[in-house]
């Protein structure tokens, strides 16, 4: 089994491309809950979602979030009875939210909810959430406190970041330890380290549970192109720029191979250069199987 560290939209495009050479039920994904937040009674949780919609065969993969095809009237009648969002939820998506909030009133853990939702849709493969405790950030902007998801969709793309509040960092749930101890591997998908991963291994007991795994990672910056305006801000706050050797400091021992991009003009020593870019499907498959031939010759 592979288990992949998921966040953003980089990591699923890859898991799409591994979905061609494993089977599902020999894929996990422990999926970040840093952006995890309250919309109008529904537990949204992004992370989780695009991962589960992805092995559903649902997700909007022209942006990697969402249900394909989904419809926005509640989203567009709410302004009209004093209510408002804000970004939109689509109809299809919050009936995934509402029903994951029910299932926390029957006093589920957001593991065994998210297992449930997984068995009503049929999917094959493990997704976990990174924990059962709270592990929202909030980005300070110097004016205020928003929620990240809320700053990633809906801020504007000036808006300062001065730096990431995180809450004392939760534990790794039982399921998450034995998905990683089980598997063969673990990859760290092409994600913003500051918002997606590091929420991940700054989880108690992530980072000791990898260094006895081998660890592939992928980095999601290439330097050849300009990152994303938010992602650029969330890497600086963390004190990093965006850039292929700041998300290999900041993974620090636990990497074994650190992937970046063949074009790539800055360096990390020892690194394994690749073709990383994900722009569509054969990209995707060709990377895979290049990360998959590493993974079988290490443990073979």
């Amino acid at each position: 089994m592979i288990t992949f560290l998921s966040g953003g939209t980089g990591t699923p495009a890859l898991i799409r491309g591994v979905r061609q050479i494993l089977y599902d039920s020999e894929i996990a994904v422990v999926a970040n809950t840093a952006e995890d937040l309250w919309i109008s009674g529904g537990h949204c949780a992004p992370d989780i979602d695009t991962a589960v919609f992805l092995f559903a065969g649902i997700l909007d993969t022209n942006r990697w979030w969402g249900i394909k095809g989904d419809t926005y009237a509640t989203h567009n009648y709410l302004p009209k009875v004093a209510g408002g969002e804000p970004f939109p939820v689509g109809d299809r998506a919050r009936a995934v939210q509402i029903a994951r909030a029910g299932l926390f009133q029957k006093g589920l853990t957001l593991t065994e909810a998210v297992e449930r939702q997984c068995r009503s849709l049929r999917i094959g493969a493990t997704v976990l959430p990174m924990t059962d405790g709270d592990a929202a950030l909030f980005v300070d902007t110097g004016t205020e406190r928003v929620a990240l998801l809320e700053y990633r969709m809906a801020a504007g793309m000036g808006a300062e970041v001065r730096e990431l509040v995180r809450p004392e960092p939760p534990a790794v749930t039982g399921e998450v330890r034995a998905a990683i101890e089980e598997s063969d591997a673990v990859v760290i998908g092409p994600a913003n380290p500051a918002a997606s991963i590091l929420p991940i291994l700054d989880c108690a007991g992530m980072r000791d549970l990898l260094r006895d795994t081998f660890v592939v990672a992928v980095s999601p910056f290439s330097g050849g192109i300009a990152p994303d305006q938010k992602d650029a801000a969330l890497m600086y706050a963390v004190g990093e720029p965006p850039t292929a050797p700041a998300v290999a400091r900041l993974y620090g021992d636990i990497v074994d191979v650190f992937v970046q991009d063949i074009h790539d003009p800055d360096d990390v020593p020892g690194s394994l250069r690749l073709e990383t870019r994900l722009m569509h499907e054969r990209q995707a498959e060709s990377l895979a199987w290049d990360v998959m031939a590493v993974i079988r010759h290490a443990v073979s």
